[in-house]
């Protein structure tokens, strides 16, 4: 089945996109439409529906009719993001979390200690985690260890736009773990981007700002929408082998040979 699939529930779009830094609502909802994405994240601080700061914002979001990822960004102490995500749990009525843990202020690297910790304890609290981290192979065979079905791994760090740094990374950690739901997530900045993560056999993409950040976040949206679909298609069809000599396309074999006299 061509689906993706998160903790046992199927979605025919393998593009998941964030709700932060669109310049309008309308541009949003827009932009979420052209995606085709069925699954949308969102934080509880920037929203803070609990307390009306986001009313407006929080009606278009529920009218969108859209699978709800909170997620616990800002985050920097287990504490905090285990607190963030029960409150989270509450408000939006889910048990999904992205779980973000921030370690470095400079390129908001995630902390993999507390990540590990935080994960632990939220899954044994009944929650479906999603735990955003680096490229690292060890890290995230700790956290299916832990129980997660799902681990996102960054492409770079997060909004830089820079793409995948290190396709090597990315290609171990898909070989290594075959049956874990496996999204990219943070850094593409290029629908091409996207494509290139999913020809390596990723199940999908999870990105923000690329979109929300373009000149024409709509169009951005379509094409990263497009480029998902592309890349899936790539990698189910198999690329060809790769080679270090130039061979022909059009056969020599039984060719006319003209010659004149």
């Amino acid at each position: 089945m061509n689906t993706l699939t998160i903790y046992g529930e199927q979605f025919d779009s393998r593009l998941m996109i964030g709700t932060a830094l669109y310049p309008s609502p309308k541009t949003m909802r827009d932009s979420i439409d052209a995606s085709g994405a069925e699954i949308i994240t969102l934080s509880l601080r920037r929203q803070a529906p609990e307390s009306n700061g986001g009313e407006s914002f929080w009606q278009q979001i529920k009218s969108l009719n859209k699978t709800l990822l909170p997620n616990t960004a800002g985050c920097h102490s287990v504490k905090e993001a285990v607190n963030l995500a029960k409150m989270s749990r509450e408000i939006f009525e889910t048990n999904w979390i992205k779980l973000e843990l921030i370690g470095d202020e400079y390129n908001l690297q995630p902390d993999p200690v507390a990540l590990l910790e935080a994960t632990d304890a939220l899954l044994k609290d009944g929650f479906k985690v999603l735990p955003y981290c680096t490229d690292d192979l060890v890290i995230c065979q700790r956290l299916v260890d832990l129980g997660c079905e799902v681990v996102m791994p960054w492409a770079s760090p997060i909004g830089t736009g820079k793409g995948i740094l290190n396709p090597y990374a990315l290609t171990t950690i898909r070989e290594r773990l075959p049956n874990t739901t496996l999204i990219v997530d943070a850094g593409l900045g290029l629908p091409s981007h996207a494509t290139q993560a999913l020809e390596l056999g990723f199940d999908g993409i999870l990105l923000n700002s690329a979109i929300a950040k373009a000149q024409q976040p709509e169009k951005m949206a379509k094409a990263f929408r497009l480029a998902v679909e592309a890349g899936r298609e790539s990698y189910l069809a198999g690329r060809m082998p790769e080679q270090n000599t130039a061979i022909a396309s059009t056969p020599t074999m039984g060719m006319p040979f003209w010659h004149q006299e």
